[in-house]
């Protein structure tokens, strides 16, 4: 889904000098018990890519309204039940998690640090067990505190994956759940302290079925974002979320537009981690990708929430003024862009067959689909070169296809004159219909006939592309997809999208990648102790991915972001790879 890794590469600063020639695994956990929104500075960074490890425009002033907007409404607003890294960087202004991401530019933005926890996680049992205490005083919305039980209920509500079909699947693989334990729906009596307990109204205290020394990760997802259950409304819960952090919501509009105001009961004695400058955060959902970007550039928009960066248009406007120039930074993230083959449906469920469509597409033309170099280098790999683990693969074309080599494997798959199938893109997302389309014109040389079918990103993977239903009865054989890091190590990239184990009747990500040998070595990666030997299994893994093409990986990703006039506090974070929400501030 995600997120992470700033590392500006050699590739970056090439970039970075085109654009002024033409005038245009992850950091270490924080050691200490807490952090403090960076404090502002006079003058701060200014300039192309100034944005990437440093803080431009600093400023403490509160006030104004800071005007997000993005083409269409993400998975939902409800904590339990979301999996889109934009989603995760703008839910920490009104959700607080047990841990989250230090709010400073670049890597130290990867830094873990406790939120609503006093400290990070106590690991004891060989690391099986994790304790953490809630800071005293924190309280919701409605002015109730927020305890333990709140927490442990908001885990086990997320783990009823045919409620909340979105988001992953760490707490129900790793918990050790009792086996009569369902949902908090269906099975609400049954005891879940084997899982976790709450001692008292401070105290969490989490059992897992195995080790896992890095168990902060799981801390800070969203899925320990409180939820009182007296408050609770299952998949409705979404048209009122209750506020644990600075803001709450005033207006749900869903597709339409979201607005959030001052939480009353937010105290900041509680809260280190967040400044809560705006009064106000105004979210436009629906607005045409290009219309954003101009609203941007003019001034009248702030933050494209999606966070990938500007559109193919915009990128001549920014390439060609220096004043836009100025206020661009082009970001290397640990994700990549690709496209899922789905082995469900003949031919496409013959492996030559699969390596047919990579061995035909234009892999130029789908870097240009997504932005050109500024997008992203060409991908050889699912998983991206600031992963550990990574290793160059050079097992298909990466310039403008092999028709020979295509209509080989074709014929070995015993489908000599091409076959007709379908392709799926998220319809609000110009530069995945501009994929699909390069798919399309690519493939028909070779006899491959694509029809394509755009769906909006908010039903995207529930609803058609990552429902198994859904793509076995419509003849689905490729779909747009992209992948950012959970957090920077092969775990928290490739796990929910390589491993067959996750998937489940919607709201899927792995679409593709059903081998029972990746199965067995990311079960041999969880049991390698060391670093070096468990990211070998994870390159292991990727290079198991490729052989069996069942991606298609089109660009590492690269966006370039711009920053919105007279928006304080802007940078872009290492833990999503966009601008950290959370320390945004407006000039009035």
């Amino acid at each position: 889904m995600k997120k992470k890794a700033l590392v500006v590469s050699a590739a970056g600063a090439v970039l970075a000098l085109a654009l002024s020639a033409c005038g245009g695994g992850g950091t270490p956990a924080n050691e200490g018990g807490g952090t403090s929104a960076p404090a502002a500075s006079a003058g701060g960074a200014a300039g192309f890519n100034a944005g990437l490890e440093n803080v431009t425009n600093p400023s403490d002033a509160k006030g104004g309204t800071l005007k997000m907007a993005v083409t269409e409404d993400w998975d939902s607003i409800d904590p339990g039940d979301t999996y889109y890294g934009m989603s995760w960087n703008l839910l920490r202004i009104y959700g607080r998690p047990l841990v989250t991401y230090n709010p400073a530019p670049g890597a130290k933005g990867r830094e873990l640090v406790p939120d609503l926890a006093e400290s990070l996680g106590e690991s004891s049992d060989d690391g099986k067990t994790w304790t953490y205490k809630l800071r005293a005083g924190v309280k919701f919305e409605d002015g109730t505190p927020i305890t333990s039980k709140d927490v442990k209920y908001a885990v086990l509500r997320q783990l009823d994956k045919e409620t909340f079909v979105n988001g992953p699947t760490y707490f129900n693989d790793w918990l050790d759940l009792p086996k009569d334990f369902k949902s908090v729906y269906k099975t609400p009596d049954v005891n879940t302290d084997s899982a976790i307990e709450t001692p008292d109204d401070q105290t969490i205290v989490f059992h897992l079925n195995k080790p896992y020394s890095g168990f902060d990760n799981f801390a800070a997802l969203p899925a320990t974002v409180p939820v009182p259950q007296a408050k609770d409304t299952g998949i409705k819960y979404r048209d009122h979320v209750v506020a644990s952090g600075p803001y709450m919501f005033e207006t749900v509009e869903q597709g339409s537009r979201y607005v959030l105001v001052r939480n009353p009961h937010w105290d900041p004695a509680t809260d280190p981690v967040r400044k809560a400058l705006p009064d106000k955060y105004e979210i436009s959902l629906g607005v045409e990708a290009n219309d954003l970007d101009n609203r941007i550039i003019a001034g009248d928009l702030h933050v494209d929430i999606a966070g990938t960066g500007v559109q193919p248009a915009a990128l001549g406007s920014i390439q060609s003024d220096p004043a836009l120039r100025e206020r661009a930074d082009n970001p290397v993230s640990a994700r990549t862009w690709y496209i899922s083959i789905l082995n469900d449906n003949p031919p496409l469920d013959n492996i030559e067959c699969r390596k047919a469509v990579i061995y035909a597409a234009d892999r130029v033309g789908l870097q240009n689909a997504y932005g050109g170099q500024l997008a992203g280098d060409i991908a050889t790999s699912l998983m991206p070169s600031n992963i550990g683990g990574w290793k160059k693969l050079d097992l298909y074309p990466t310039a403008n296809g092999d028709e020979a080599k295509a209509k080989e494997a074709l014929t070995a798959c015993g489908q000599p004159n091409g076959f007709e199938t379908t392709m799926t893109f998220r319809s609000d997302r110009p530069k995945e219909q501009a994929a699909a389309e390069s798919m399309q014109q690519a493939l028909a040389k070779v006899g491959i006939k694509l029809t394509l079918k755009g769906f909006p990103t908010s039903e995207y993977f529930t609803a058609y592309a990552g429902k198994p239903e859904y793509t076995k009865a419509n003849g689905i054989g490729l779909a747009t997809n992209g992948w950012g890091a959970d957090w920077n190590d092969g775990f928290g990239f490739l796990s929910q999208i390589v491993d067959s184990r996750t998937i489940r009747a919607a709201g899927n990500y792995n679409l593709s990648v059903k081998d029972p040998a990746i199965d067995a070595l990311v079960d041999k990666a969880f049991a390698t102790a060391d670093t070096a030997g468990r990211d070998a299994v994870w390159g292991e893994i990727d290079q198991k991915v490729m052989e069996g093409a069942y991606v298609l990986p089109a660009v590492y990703a690269k966006g370039l972001l711009l920053r919105g006039k007279g928006v304080t506090n802007q940078f872009v974070t290492g833990a999503f790879d966009m601008y950290d929400y959370l320390a945004l501030g407006v000039q009035q």
